[in-house]
Formats: C-alpha cells, structure tokens, sequence
C-alpha cells in the first residue's frame, strides 16, 4: 500500500510540476499571470473522462452534496490541485524512521 501511495504521489507532482511550467510559460508569454483553472485543463486534455467522473459521482452522490464540492475544486488552478493531492498520497505512503536512528544495532 506505501509503494502505490509513493508511486501515485511522485505521478502527481509530475503531472503538478508540468501544469506549473505550462502556466509559466503561458504567464511569461502574456505579461500577466495566468493560472489555468483545472476544468479547463482536464476538458483539454480529456473531456471524456471528465463526464464519465462527472456522471458517476452524480449518480452515487446528492446534488447538494456534490455540486458545490466539485465546482470549487475544479475551479481551482490544476497544478495546486495535483500538488495537495501529491502530498496527500505522499503522507498516506510517508514511513516514519526508527527511533533508535540508522546506525543502531
């Protein structure tokens, strides 16, 4: 269970660090900030996956619930988003060292 949390873990902050160098270079490129938000992202690069996700937790969730989870995180810039999510995953897989330290027998 570690090993796929680290795994999924470093696959975000992958994922994070190219959203981030996106919104760079689209920032230099503009004279302005831009922070691109992550439903236009994943309707980019995906937009079947995202109604598919969408129809799903639609079905299984209420509404209220639902909506107003979802359409804040979506709005949110995708490399911040894939960033918490990266360091959640990393904090599931994190392995706390022995107190004894490295060298004791």
């Amino acid at each position: 269970m570690r090993f796929v949390a680290r795994v999924l873990s470093l696959l975000l902050l992958v994922v994070a660090v190219i959203a981030g160098l996106v919104d760079a270079i689209q920032s230099v490129a503009a004279n302005r900030p831009v922070l691109t938000p992550l439903l236009e992202a994943w309707t980019a690069t995906s937009p079947d996956t995202l109604a598919l996700l969408s129809d799903l937790f639609a079905d299984r969730l209420p509404g209220w619930a639902w909506d107003p989870a979802a359409l804040w995180v979506l709005g949110q810039p995708a490399f911040a988003v894939f960033l918490a999510l990266s360091l959640i995953f990393y904090l599931i897989g994190y392995r706390r060292p022995k107190a004894a330290g490295r060298f004791a027998v």
